[in-house]
């Protein structure tokens, strides 16, 4: 039985959820609205301020969107309460981001800059303190959409394993190699 679909989703002071026709749920709350689309067999129900998901039978397939679906409407909610946040740290000599609204542009040492237009959803900010790595704060209220953007921007320059050059989140902790060593005779 899934463990994760069983548990119910606690719905905070503020926070109103509505299914429509089609299974489609919405969840309101004080930073905004969020959408999402239930496959037809699974069932959303709320019961005593708690949000219930439901699966028709104890199919493999039932049982997996069961806790999917969970897992998706509880992001949703503690998107729209709390919201989401990710920071990414520019690890290298010359390494720069700025932005200009929601358009990033970094410089990650190629011959290049690369200008990234982050979806209307995100909220960019930058900062390069002196001493410091430049980083890259994304905020948001979906998790999905700032998950998918932040691989993407870690994907023009991911970390290299022998001096840690490139996009990192902040507090990863990342395999180093040791490199060549002298040959002996």
């Amino acid at each position: 039985m899934s463990r994760v679909g069983k548990s119910p989703i606690a719905l905070p002071q503020g926070v109103t959820i509505s299914v429509s026709a089609g299974n489609v749920v919405t969840v309101k709350g004080p930073k905004g609205e969020l959408q999402q689309a239930v496959d037809s067999d699974i069932t959303v129900e709320q019961e005593e301020g708690n949000l219930v998901v439901k699966r028709p039978s104890d199919q493999k397939r039932h049982k997996a969107l069961h806790g999917l679906y969970r897992a998706l409407i509880n992001n949703m909610v503690v998107g729209v309460t709390t919201g989401y946040k990710i920071e990414q740290e520019l690890v290298g000599v010359g390494y720069r981001a700025t932005n200009t609204g929601n358009t990033l542009d970094l410089v990650l040492g190629y011959s290049h800059h690369y200008v990234f237009e982050l979806p209307k959803e995100i909220k960019v900010s930058t900062t390069a303190d002196k001493g410091k790595n430049p980083t890259i704060i994304l905020e948001s209220i979906d998790k999905q959409l700032i998950g998918q953007v932040a691989a993407k921007i870690r994907s023009l320059r991911a970390p290299e394993p022998y001096k840690g050059k490139g996009i990192k989140f902040v507090g990863e902790v990342l395999r180093r190699k040791a490199g060549k060593s002298a040959s002996k005779k």
